[in-house]
């Protein structure tokens, strides 16, 4: 298959999500990256464009004008900076017609998700949000289950997603990752919310098939002098009547990248953790629990859609990732094709998703700020 021509911004020397997102764009053999403004500092953005042997520009207006001129330019671009860097360039590249693969959350602010959310449904091009974790085969495999009925109507959803690293002021000792993670003017209004409780959100949904209409909420900043949460607590009321809680944390001493999701329904339950990716669990109402894994025994098409190696060859983090960069892709050729694509492909959370993750921190905060009430999305 021909390869998409891919732009990226932000991702230069020293950020860590930059290589994740070139990574899992290579690793389907979908994607030839061509081009790249790679830092908001020129220099360093001309720099990191060298290391990779790609085009580089010095900021996002000279990127796009650039690629236009050319006919072998970028067809989409990904978009990897830090919040407050997603909207002006998602809406620009939309604007020139350039299909856009964007990190989460989706921006800084509601209002801006409303703006690229509207410019996305203007352009009609491919807009799509990592949220990575939906990659997983057994996650697929989990909401494919949830869709048949295998457990009955959802009565119950538990989702956390604790981390210990910022249980100290790491923000203080020049970490990148750390300092704009726990600015309000970069994060936005969530710290651990925005950061984690965006994907706990995300998977909640993407497996339910149910949506999050109201939220009650409790946020801390344990670590003295933070201006975001670092801890959250808030209960879900979801559509059809089903209950649920989401906690995320950043202080939580023991816990790498903790994310977890259990789904109980009338007949029986799913539990699925991210760091043992290849398991799930499934235990039907008044029956021994079994553990499922990519590969083994009858699944759904949609786990075996996004499986690549035999079983008992564990896939992670990376392989998840570039699971949703070549379902893009797929999306991406089906439209310049004018072909209806893979339905296993069109399960990607886009830019509705992202609205209504950047509706979740709003309404959470909000919730949280009138002393913890209930507060609709």
């Amino acid at each position: 298959m021909r390869r998409i021509r891919l732009a990226m911004v932000g991702g230069g020397r020293g950020a860590f999500i930059g290589a994740v997102h070139r990574i899992a764009a290579r690793l389907d053999d979908r994607f030839a990256l061509v081009a790249g403004a790679l830092s908001a500092d020129p220099a360093r953005a001309m720099e990191s464009a060298a290391d990779l042997g790609i085009r580089g520009y010095t900021d996002v207006a000279a990127l796009l004008a650039g690629e236009a001129a050319r006919e072998d330019g970028a067809e989409a671009v990904s978009i990897v900076t830090p919040n407050h860097m997603h909207a002006a360039p998602a809406i620009a590249a939309l604007e020139a017609g350039l299909h856009v693969i964007c990190d989460k959350p989706l921006c800084l602010t509601l209002e801006e998700a409303d703006r690229i959310a509207e410019a996305a449904r203007r352009a009609g091009r491919v807009f799509v949000l990592t949220h990575n974790y939906t990659g997983h085969p057994m996650v697929r495999q989990a909401r494919a289950m949830v869709a048949a009925g295998e457990i009955g109507a959802v009565r119950v959803v538990q989702v956390e997603y604790p981390q210990d690293w910022l249980s100290t002021r790491l923000e203080d000792s020049g970490h990148k990752q750390a300092g704009w993670r726990v600015d309000p003017a970069r994060a936005g209004l969530g710290g651990s919310l925005g950061d984690l409780g965006t994907h706990a959100h995300n998977l909640v949904e993407y497996v339910t098939g149910l949506r999050v209409e109201s939220v009650l909420a409790d946020l801390q900043s344990f670590v003295p002098g933070r201006a975001l949460d670092d801890n959250a607590h808030v209960l879900l009321r979801l559509s059809g009547g089903a209950r649920g809680v989401l906690w995320s944390s950043q202080v939580s001493p023991g816990n790498r990248n903790a994310l977890r999701l259990r789904v109980f329904g009338e007949r029986g339950g799913l539990d699925w953790a991210q760091e043992n990716p290849n398991a799930l669990r499934h235990a039907p109402l008044g029956e021994a629990p079994r553990t499922l894994s990519p590969g083994i025994g009858p699944l759904h098409p949609a786990a075996s859609h996004a499986t690549r190696t035999p079983p008992g060859h564990p896939e992670g983090y990376l392989e998840a990732f570039a699971q949703i960069y070549r379902d893009a892709a797929e999306l991406i050729a089906a439209a310049q094709e004018g072909r209806a694509p893979d339905p296993l492909a069109a399960t990607l959370p886009g830019v509705e998703e992202g609205l209504r993750g950047m509706r979740f921190v709003t309404a959470a905060v909000a919730s949280a700020r009138a002393g913890g009430v209930w507060t609709s999305l």
